[in-house]
Order: C-alpha cells, then sequence, then structure tokens
C-alpha cells in the first residue's frame, strides 16, 4: 500500500480454524529491501489485520510488493504452510 511517499504492506484475514495459525507478512523493495512481520492469528471468527510499518519509498512505488504466508501452529518443520498470497503490480491502463 501507499499513500504519500509512504510504502507498507497490510494483509486482513479471519480464522475461523478453531487454532491458532502463524503468519508472515514480507515487504520487498528495491535494492534488497524488505521487512518481515509476524502475526499471530488468534483461532476465532472475527476479522483481524497484520501489517508492516511504515516506511519512505525508495525509489519507484511500483517497486514494492507484498507477501503473506499463513501456516499452522507450531515450528517451521512440522506445520505445512496452508496458504500464500502475493501482490502484483498495477497494470498500466489500455485504450
Amino acid at each position: 500500500m501507499t499513500e504519500g511517499r509512504e510504502v507498507w504492506a497490510r494483509t486482513y484475514y479471519r480464522n475461523t480454524t478453531g487454532e491458532r495459525l502463524r503468519s508472515f507478512l514480507t515487504l520487498m523493495g528495491p535494492g534488497g529491501r524488505a521487512v518481515e512481520l509476524r502475526c499471530e492469528v488468534e483461532a476465532h471468527d472475527e476479522p483481524g489485520v497484520c501489517e508492516t510499518p511504515r516506511g519512505p519509498v525508495h525509489g519507484a512505488a511500483d517497486a514494492y510488493t507484498a507477501v503473506a504466508e499463513y501456516a499452522a501452529g507450531g515450528t517451521a518443520e512440522e506445520t505445512p504452510l496452508l496458504l500464500r498470497t502475493g501482490s502484483n503490480p498495477a497494470s498500466p491502463p489500455t485504450d
């Protein structure tokens, strides 16, 4: 997401599994810049959000991508990845 000259990543979730999940949100930018945030996703039907801190845009705002990954609780070696989703760059308008 961008606003002015700030950039950040956000993912929304609703966990109806009945179990706690792990979520990792990664914002990747130009020049190898990256921010990774781990969010605990509690087991309840209420919507939640995980968001990286806002930071200044370096280069073009469309050079940033974000990836959100959700996995079952426990260690990474013991639990499978449940969902991985990523952002797509904005497409230029077509005539």
